[in-house]
């Protein structure tokens, strides 16, 4: 660490710490030597008057030497104690020091970028172990952050790319003659422009529910109610597809959400489940109540997913099959908007499968109660 110049020299913990050791070692042996000093001769000389079998000379004489020979050993014992309190107190420190020296450093190296910076427990107390076990996760953390970051900064440049540079290429065909500006070519701009806009409109929703700025309009409405609108939505893709789409809802207590919100998590859902689903297979809607609320379940007998993959489905822009899904036109962020709306919900949403052509199902599990949203979770 540089230190500026002209700035006050500021003694460490572990200097400090055996300043205050030594003066409260003084202060005990000051105190011991001043009340062995008045104390101790005025009980011996009562002690010997009261026997009455001594002259004043030979009492004068014992108290001079009860006073030297207690004196002597007062200082003898003080001296010694205060020699192995202070021995003590710089080992002490000097522990505490170099764990919270470590500590310090490993801070300045995690600030400067080293993310794999990690520290040992120093073994000096259980708060000293639990400080070093919260940095070690804080650095855990980050280092996920940041290689979260670097790949959505990835994968976002590749999403722009390969429709930027199809708009650019049929316009420079347009303009060489090379191509004329028939129905098939606006046909293909257009959809260049519509997956641009998807994914700025995908980017932004899971933006405004990480910052906090997503607005619910809460009414109450039946769970049947909002899986029969999200069918009804759903029902062209999955007839020109070949899917069947099954509705299971029974009668339940209302809940209150948004009921655009929810609508944009099935309809998140259901295109997944389309997208993974082959011509003559089925997915299913269904409802059930639970002690505290109700759980919805969109289930499919489509292509599954292995276990491995399971835990990351709700991490922006990841893909199963990155080659597949962006054939598909998914852009790889529906499902952590859509974990990100059920959340400002004040509910939950998992991920479960058999494996790989077993099928796949999203269970999301809504409270009566919409305000009891987890911690960090509840959006405006």
């Amino acid at each position: 660490m540089i230190i500026p110049a002209g700035a006050p020299v500021v003694r460490g913990i572990a200097a400090r710490l055996v300043i205050a050791m030594t003066l409260v070692v003084i202060a005990g042996g000051v105190t011991a030597f001043l009340v062995a000093t008045l104390v101790g001769p005025a009980l011996f000389l009562q002690h010997v008057t009261e026997s009455g079998g001594a002259s004043q000379d030979a009492i004068g004489h014992a108290e001079e030497a009860f006073r030297s020979a207690s004196t002597l050993a007062t200082t003898i014992a003080l001296g010694s104690a205060t020699v192995t309190s202070v021995a003590a107190s710089v080992f002490l420190a000097r522990r505490i020091g170099a764990s919270l020296r470590t500590m310090a450093e490993a801070s300045t190296r995690l600030a400067t970028g080293r993310l794999d910076t990690r520290v040992a427990a120093p073994g000096v107390g259980a708060e000293f172990d639990q400080l070093a076990l919260a940095f070690n996760a804080m650095a855990d953390r980050l280092d996920r952050d940041e290689q979260l970051r670097r790949r959505l900064t990835a994968d976002v440049a590749h999403e722009l790319r390969t429709p930027v540079a199809t708009i650019a290429a049929t316009l420079d065909a347009l303009d060489d003659d090379v191509q004329q500006l028939t129905p098939a070519t606006t046909a293909v701009l257009r959809a260049q422009a519509s997956r641009l806009t998807r994914l700025s409109a995908d980017l932004t929703a899971v933006s405004r529910a990480d910052s906090g700025n997503l607005h619910l309009h809460r009414q109450p409405l039946a769970p049947g109610s909002i899986l029969s609108a999200a069918a009804a939505a759903a029902t062209g893709a999955y007839a020109a597809a070949g899917v069947a789409l099954v509705v299971d809802a029974p009668h339940l207590p209302d809940l209150s959400v948004d009921p655009d919100r929810l609508g944009q998590v099935f309809a998140n859902l259901l295109d997944n489940a389309l997208r993974h689903t082959p011509a003559g297979g089925t997915v299913r809607l269904s409802a059930a109540r639970t002690p505290t609320g109700v759980r919805f379940v969109v289930a499919d007998d489509g292509e599954g997913i292995d276990h491995a993959h399971l835990p990351h489905l709700f991490e922006r822009f990841y893909r199963v099959d990155s080659a597949r899904d962006r054939a598909h036109g998914g852009s790889g962020i529906g499902l952590s908007v859509t974990r990100a709306l059920v959340h400002a919900h004040g509910g939950t949403i998992a991920a479960h499968s058999a494996g790989p052509g077993h099928g796949a199902e999203f269970l999301i599990e809504l409270p009566f109660d919409g305000e009891r949203a987890p911690r960090g979770a509840h959006l405006q």
